[in-house]
């Protein structure tokens, strides 16, 4: 049972990376070698980093047993804030930045208030802000768009790393990935817990080896890495070293997975739930500044349907509805299947209408292989 177990958790985690392959191949073949160009797959990587961020967040809610459908009508209402501060006020890019993030807090705050502390459910809390900060967008921009913003501030969304730095980037990040895979190995092995065999193993150092450096020879060939594209892979992996490694990461996959069992071995949930919406709302935040400045406007229609983009990414990486499960690398890539579906189906100038349907079926298919594999394992 234990094998059986273990495949199919492997097989969870590997289909995504499949299906990601399959897409890139798919819309290649059909854009005629458009979409694998260079330039084309910089400008997805940049069009998936809001989507990436919020991800991030909305995997550890959901881990949680919770959900978020503000996050669109928040990152918007960020985005409207800073352009606000900047364009209006006159404000200096660092005080935009640093207020809006502040301001994500605080909404971040008042979501967890009523979850954790009143047990409204997540739900509804988040619906319900989902119109109160779609309408404070409105209010804020006073219906009219707000542009051009500072050149300091699009960098965020716009600016790119020298290819040279780049370059000395990825090397670093394949030799950090290749010492701590070995030293992972080494330690499992020291405490007597099983590991692949050895072929196995060079074969998988070698196949991620590849991968990260396929992803930034793209960069480099391209413009190098853009700034939007380095905070999400900072963000990354510091959430992913929250989630596995700390105290906090354990004790809200305990929530999710037995809030009962987490009780009685003395997790304050209320406490964590209310600090994981807190981050997240600085999360939102920092989401919507980068969607903003990559848009070098605030506008009244930005987030839309973003809520549904960044749930479905964490579904399809591999985080369950069920609480309990999912990793933030798994939803990154997850965010990056999202952002690919939508852009090679730009490229072939698909119908919106079958755009969404299409979203959709894979969302739908994503939840039921994940109910599958949870009833045989």
């Amino acid at each position: 049972m234990k094998v059986k177990h273990s495949n199919l958790a492997t097989l969870r985690k590997f289909t995504m990376l499949i299906a990601l392959v399959a897409i890139w191949l798919i819309f290649t073949v059909m854009t005629q070698g458009i979409f694998i160009t260079p330039r084309n797959l910089s400008n997805l990587f940049i069009q998936t980093a809001t989507v990436a961020i919020l991800t991030i967040g909305m995997t550890l809610v959901i881990v949680t047993r919770n959900i978020d459908l503000s996050v669109g009508s928040v990152a918007a209402f960020a985005g409207a804030v800073a352009a606000f501060l900047q364009v209006k006020m006159g404000l200096p890019t660092s005080v935009a930045i640093t207020t809006t993030l502040g301001v994500g807090l605080l909404i971040g705050a008042w979501h967890g208030f009523w979850i954790a502390y009143q047990l409204v459910p997540a739900f509804i809390v988040t619906l319900a802000s989902m119109m109160i900060f779609r309408g404070a967008v409105l209010g804020v921009t006073n219906g009219a768009t707000i542009a051009p913003l500072a050149n300091a501030f699009k960098a965020i969304g716009q600016h790119y790393l020298p290819p040279h730095i780049a370059i000395v980037i990825g090397i670093l990040a394949i030799a950090c990935y290749i010492f701590f895979d070995i030293r992972k190995r080494l330690k499992r092995k020291k405490y007597g817990f099983a590991v692949p065999k050895l072929p196995i193993a060079l074969l998988k150092i070698t196949a991620i080896c590849l991968a990260i450096a396929a992803f930034f020879t793209i960069l480099v060939v391209n413009r190098g890495i853009p700034y939007a594209v380095l905070l999400v892979m900072g963000l990354a992996l510091v959430f992913n070293f929250i989630a596995q490694h700390t105290v906090f990461g354990r004790q809200l996959y305990a929530i999710g997975g037995n809030p009962d069992a987490a009780t009685l071995s003395g997790v304050d949930i209320k406490k964590r739930v209310m600090w994981l919406y807190i981050i997240f709302g600085a999360l939102t935040a920092l989401g919507g500044l980068v969607l903003t400045a990559r848009l070098n406007a605030a506008t009244t229609s930005a987030g839309q349907g973003l809520e549904l983009d960044v749930i479905a990414a964490a579904v399809i990486g591999g985080t369950s509805l069920m609480g309990g499960e999912g990793t933030i690398l798994g939803s990154v890539i997850g965010a990056l299947i999202m952002a690919s579906l939508d852009n090679g189906m730009s490229l072939m100038n698909t119908n919106v209408t079958y755009q969404f349907m299409i979203k959709g079926l894979i969302l739908l298919l994503a939840v039921w292989i994940d109910i599958a594999t949870r009833k045989n394992s």
